[in-house]
């Protein structure tokens, strides 16, 4: 009995538990079916997070181009391929969405991707056998694959190989004035939140990329929307959108063609005289717009990993530029009215006292004996430079000249980087060396901003890189530059009688300069040749140890382009007679200047000075095409007709150009098609490009190789026309190459063994 009341009791508690619990749960079950929640987590949100899937939308990076429209980096697709090992979004066996046949996917992608069959298979195997694995990259070889290449795979229909579409930073000039346009890579940006994963950006690292980063970058967008297992969108799927804003576009002052001129020459100079450095700037002295700047070593901003000089020498490298500084010298003793040209001077050696290190001229100090000091610029005399500063202007006063021109301080260029030199003007001897060159440093664009004194009848201009700020979406103008006059430190009578001294360093029998003479445009400069400090004290000596420079100026009256060279330490040819330093840098100047000149269609002023070695263009009004061209030919001219016309359009030359023996003609009929411009130079190209309005993208330098619009194609004004150049024997030396290995080929075909 007492046993049976024990079982009753158990029983009743167990049956006590059961319902507490049973009341609990059901309690339980209710109140979240009412509230929709459990511990103040709502599973309405739960569930509606899991199902919703988040996409970021990347903004465009905005373009930046030359200051006529020509595109100079940009944002170029690329793919990134992928293969889905699991089967779980294969709805139906006879259309698979994933990987079948490894073997076979390895076999056809590798081909194309340029890799072994055999890593492409063992990916796939090692995703293939984890179950947890949805999909498989394939490392660095299995991204930024071109367009072309994704089309290829994608006309073979491989089942589960896809691509996920990404963005490069592309430079389609390649080695193409990269300090100042820079480049931008990917960069991992950690989040101020620890939780949350680090994003990829893209971010400007050097020159306008980084300056201008902010304005290029744009603003992401946004995407999110509700999926159902097999990630595919649901009928109603609250998708939310927020629009990306693309970057800005950025216009330089860079003319795409004078660049490519000048890092063409510079390319035939570093080959030549396998120089330590070398820096060039073209600026219109008007405006302060910098049309062209280029430094050696440069590199290709398409593969930033190659880069073996960081450093915009142009605007970061203060050295002493040596004798290019002594037309400011003399432009401050002619401003303050104490300069007489005529006024003669005993050459060779000065000495201020017994305890300053006497002053020598360049020649060993022996001078030219007694020489007015018109005649001491032209020769480019320290001696000169020395008693002007010492005993007629003062010290003092021409260390106001020197701020008046603004050489202790930045310019302000909008580029990254700027650094400004030191004036060393402590001891007497310091402020007699400063005169001309030495000592102190400053860098080519605290130069070149100073010189646009000179050459702009006395207005000092800013010089500055960007042009303008464009909306890439509605094209609508944000921002533009306009010059800006920072100083007049001159008087424009100063800055004409300066280019006249200037004038005399090129023209006469006796200047510095003579080299820098050009067949078209008359030319106003100075030359500079600059030592070399030695890190054990003192200078380098030796034959090319130094900083070889011009900084000149044309047309001489009225300059519409100022050009500062420079080349340290060019291997110069010894075994032929001595090879000046001037070889390098008058190469460059005198190519890159006349040729601009003549692309900007300014009017030649030493026409008369050339008439008897050039052939003046005949009246070819009211001739058919046929006729003109048999003229042409007999004059010693090369002639191209553009078209199958017989009616003449236009022309490259008009009546009355002096034109050289052998320059081509080109003729454009009312029938225009597409001649064949291989071999054409650069400057050809140009012609042509501006006769028919031809929308014209160069890469390389040198000589045509290769054009987008095959010969006899018809053409449309605007039409973009790319064209990829060669430096001069380079191609040659491919086909003797190519040659060459054809010649083995055949004879190992010969042999049967």
């Amino acid at each position: 009995m007492m046993k049976n009341n024990t079982t009753k009791l158990m029983a009743a508690v167990i049956m006590v538990l059961f319902i507490g619990v049973f009341l609990l749960l059901t309690g339980r079950f209710l109140y979240i079916q009412a509230a929709g929640e459990v511990h103040d987590v709502s599973l309405e949100e739960w569930a509606k997070e899991v199902r919703t899937s988040s996409y970021t939308l990347p903004s465009k990076r905005g373009e930046i181009l030359d200051s006529n429209g020509m595109t100079l980096a940009y944002d170029m697709p690329t793919y990134r391929i992928y293969a889905v090992v699991n089967d779980v979004y294969t709805k139906d066996e006879d259309d698979p969405q994933h990987v079948v046949d490894p073997s076979y996917t390895a076999q056809l992608l590798a081909p194309i991707l340029e890799i072994e069959e055999s890593y492409i298979l063992e990916r796939l195997n090692k995703g293939l056998s984890n179950e947890k694995a949805h999909q498989v990259e394939f490392g660095a070889v299995g991204k930024g694959i071109s367009l072309q290449k994704k089309d290829e795979i994608n006309a073979l229909d491989i089942p589960g190989i896809g691509f996920i579409e990404e963005s490069t930073r592309y430079y389609p000039n390649g080695m193409f004035a990269p300090h100042i346009i820079g480049f931008a890579r990917e960069e991992k940006i950690e989040s101020e939140d620890e939780d949350e994963e680090p994003t990829i950006e893209m971010k400007g690292i050097t020159g306008i990329e980084r300056e201008m980063n902010d304005i290029l970058k744009g603003v992401d967008g946004f995407i999110s929307y509700e999926r159902d297992i097999f990630n595919k969108k649901l009928l109603d799927a609250n998708e939310v959108i927020t629009q990306p804003q693309d970057g800005d576009n950025i216009y330089l002052t860079i003319d795409q063609k004078i660049q490519t001129i000048l890092e063409d020459v510079m390319s035939q100079v570093e080959e030549q005289y396998e120089p330590e450095r070398m820096t060039a700037i073209v600026m219109d002295p008007k405006t302060g717009e910098i049309v062209a700047m280029g430094n050696r070593p440069s590199y290709n901003p398409n593969n930033p990993a190659d880069v073996k000089n960081w450093y915009n020498d142009a605007i970061s490298s203060p050295f002493e530029p040596g004798s290019t500084i002594k037309m400011f010298t003399w432009a401050s003793a002619i401003e303050e009215g104490v300069y007489n040209g005529t006024e003669g001077f005993k050459s060779g050696t000065y000495r201020v006292s017994d305890r300053i290190q006497p002053i020598h001229d360049h020649n060993n100090g022996k001078g030219w004996g007694t020489i007015s000091y018109d005649e001491g610029f032209a020769r480019s005399s320290n001696v000169a430079t020395s008693k002007l500063v010492w005993e007629k202007l003062g010290t003092d006063t021409f260390r106001e000249y020197l701020n008046a021109f603004h050489l202790d301080e930045k310019t302000e260029i909008d580029l990254p980087g700027e650094i400004t030199g030191e004036i060393q003007y402590d001891w007497p001897r310091d402020k007699l060396s400063t005169s001309f060159g030495q000592g102190s440093t400053f860098t080519p664009i605290q130069l070149m901003k100073a010189a646009t004194a000179i050459a702009n009848d006395g207005k000092m201009m800013k010089p500055y890189v960007i042009k303008k700020i464009v909306d890439s979406t509605s094209n609508e103008i944000i921002e533009e530059t306009k010059p800006e006059l920072v100083a007049e430190p001159i008087s424009k009578e100063t800055a004409e009688e300066v280019r006249r001294l200037l004038k005399l360093v090129v023209q006469s029998d006796y200047g510095t300069g003579r080299m820098y003479n050009i067949d078209s445009y008359s030319v106003a400069g100075k030359t500079g040749s600059a030592e070399i400090p030695n890190p054990e004290g003192g200078y380098l000596y030796g034959h090319g140890n130094a900083v070889y420079s011009f900084l000149g100026m044309a047309p001489a009256d009225d300059p519409q382009l100022i050009m500062y060279v420079s080349v340290k330490q060019p291997k110069l040819d010894t075994e032929n007679g001595i090879e000046y330093g001037s070889a390098p840098v008058s190469f460059i100047f005198n190519n890159v200047m006349e040729t601009s000149l003549h692309y900007m269609n300014i009017e030649p002023d030493k026409e008369n000075n050339i008439k008897n070695e050039t052939i003046e263009f005949p009246d070819i009004k009211n001739q058919s095409v046929s006729t003109i061209r048999e003229l042409l030919q007999s004059m010693g001219l090369r002639v191209t007709v553009v078209g199958s016309g017989d009616k003449l359009i236009s022309s490259s030359s008009s009546e009355g150009e002096e034109l050289l023996p052998n320059e081509r003609v080109i003729l454009i009929t009312d029938k225009p098609t597409m001649p064949n411009i291989i071999d054409w130079s650069l400057r050809d190209v140009l012609k042509l490009s501006n006769l028919l309005d031809l929308n014209l993208q160069v890469n390389g330098q040198g000589y045509v190789y290769e054009q987008s619009i095959d010969e006899g194609s018809s053409i449309s004004s605007n039409q973009k026309l790319v064209v990829e150049l060669l430096p001069p024997n380079t191609k040659l030396e491919e086909e003797i190459e190519e040659e060459s290995i054809e010649s083995v080929n055949e004879e190992d075909n010969s042999n049967p063994e």
